[in-house]
């Protein structure tokens, strides 16, 4: 087979199983996982090809390269973007490596030219600080929102232009410019996605390294762990959940509690007999009352706590003491004076704002 007919062989199998794999409902099932290694491999296959028959050279422009031959500068966005699909391998190796995948694609494509000055200023961005690469630099709410709002305004198009271009009539299909038409917009939606997955890229790669180095103890360790604090080690494990009575009265640890001359050797609780203790280990688990509702209440409102009076009767207004003459006499002048007050200030009179 020669070097044409492989090549392309191996791209359209890549492309078709890449199609398969955005399909698939379990991406998490060994099958998804055997399919997209094949296609990793198809892709790496068609990479040994380009590079070994040095299909693309900087010394050309894009006029140069043919049209059958302008599909295969995809190779790397495929091959990268597949390779980010891999979570059964260490998951900062995948994010590096196809971030290294993403940049020859984008370094091919600068070598002939081929990013708008848009695209050429974010891969400029890009190089200057590949580990701060953001789509979105500034911090300001507004403009970040307006960001994103033209770069899904610009997928949308190409989108469409890919959509339209790829549903030309047949008679066109043999037509070499309607298919360079269309290779190049596909290559053009294939930047955007890039630099996005870069943006992501550089984002989970941050995490990562936030992340502790030394894995987390396994099952055994932690059952080891937990025999040795609690002064259970060795052959005298036991899987029973409920400790003995001795092993309870000791903590789990072994010797006298008081020296030859009388002096403690390790904390202990003095207990009236054995029966005290077996009569706590089967109380309730819960805290029971120590007094009923009741007593609280008569408590609660010994201390204060309870305030009397309000209803209906707080809002009737007491009834005067007939014998109380100087509270009588307080009560007439406050009402002469209200009343004099109310003569002298008739309703409305301070209002001088509206009127006319």
């Amino acid at each position: 087979m020669d070097t044409d007919t492989n090549i392309r062989t191996l791209f359209t199998s890549a492309k078709n199983q890449r199609k398969e794999l955005e399909s698939s409902p379990d991406p998490t099932s060994p099958v998804y996982h055997e399919n997209l290694q094949a296609a990793i491999t198809s892709l790496e296959e068609c990479r040994k090809i380009v590079d070994s028959i040095s299909l693309f050279s900087p010394n050309e422009t894009e006029d140069d390269i043919s049209s059958g031959d302008l599909q295969y500068l995809l190779v790397d966005y495929y091959l990268a973007d597949l390779i980010l699909k891999d979570n059964t391998s260490d998951r900062q190796m995948i994010l590096q490596r196809a971030q290294e995948i993403y940049e020859r694609y984008l370094c091919l494509l600068d070598t002939y030219s081929m990013l708008n000055a848009r695209d050429r200023k974010l891969y400029e961005r890009y190089l200057e600080g590949r580990d701060d690469f953001s789509l979105i630099s500034t911090t300001d709410p507004a403009a970040r929102r307006d960001t994103k709002i033209a770069r899904y305004k610009q997928e949308n198009e190409l989108k469409l232009k890919l959509e339209f271009l790829s549903k030309v009539p047949m008679e066109l299909q043999g037509d070499d410019a309607a298919l360079r038409e269309i290779v190049l917009a596909e290559i053009q939606l294939c930047v955007h996605h890039t630099f996005h997955s870069l943006d992501v890229i550089g984002q989970e790669l941050k995490i990562l390294a936030l992340m502790p180095t030394t894995p987390p103890p396994g099952p055994e360790d932690r059952a080891a762990d937990y025999r040795e604090r609690n002064g259970r080690r060795g052959d005298d494990y036991s899987d029973r959940l409920d400790p003995s009575l001795s092993l309870l009265t000791k903590k789990g640890k072994a010797g006298p509690i008081l020296s030859k001359d009388g002096k403690p050797l390790k904390p202990f609780t003095l207990l009236d007999s054995r029966q005290t203790l077996r009569d706590g280990v089967f109380r309730p688990d819960h805290s029971l009352p120590t007094m009923t509702i009741d007593e609280y209440l008569a408590e609660e409102k010994r201390r204060g706590g309870i305030i009397e009076g309000g209803g209906e009767q707080s809002g009737r207004p007491a009834e005067p003491d007939e014998d109380n003459l100087d509270k009588a006499d307080m009560e007439t002048m406050k009402a002469r004076e209200w009343d004099e007050f109310t003569e002298s200030n008739p309703k409305g009179s301070g209002n001088t704002l509206n009127r006319g």
